[in-house]
């Protein structure tokens, strides 16, 4: 990635990195002497997922997933993290990961490579994907 991650992107990356990436950055954060206070401790509940069908690109309510979401401030900065499940401490390591970028702290060059191995990954399994629908696509010859 060139381009700087909004923090919107990076929340979204940061959701889908494994759990053990999470936690060993997050406490190499923290060993670096961060002060981390917890604002909102590790919750667990439901959420509803909206998506958008492709043909007509109308939203519609698909229904409730289970979710966890934590809140935290480091160095007078807030982080927030969302995941789907039940994971509060990863949930709770990527809050610290977000809060850790966005107090400008040394490790957040960390926090954006390891957004770039996620990134690289979710690209790397749409094109597989793709590559394994590819031999089912139908084309219509337009008769004249």
């Amino acid at each position: 990635m060139t381009q700087e991650l909004s923090r919107e992107q990076r929340c979204a990356l940061l959701a889908e990195a494994d759990r053990a990436e999470l936690i060993e950055l997050a406490d190499a954060c923290i060993a670096d002497g961060a002060q981390v206070r917890v604002l909102v401790a590790p919750e667990v509940g439901c959420v509803t997922a909206q998506v958008r069908e492709p043909v007509l690109e109308q939203r519609f309510l698909l229904g409730d997933v289970l979710a966890c979401r934590a809140e935290v401030e480091l160095g007078g900065h807030r982080g927030w993290a969302m995941r789907l499940g039940d994971d509060r401490a990863a949930v709770l390591a990527a809050a610290v990961l977000d809060a850790e970028v966005e107090a400008g702290r040394p490790r957040a060059a960390d926090v954006d490579l390891l957004c770039e191995r996620v990134a690289g990954r979710r690209e790397l399994r749409e094109s597989q994907e793709w590559a394994e629908l590819a031999p089912t696509v139908v084309e219509f010859e337009e008769l004249t």
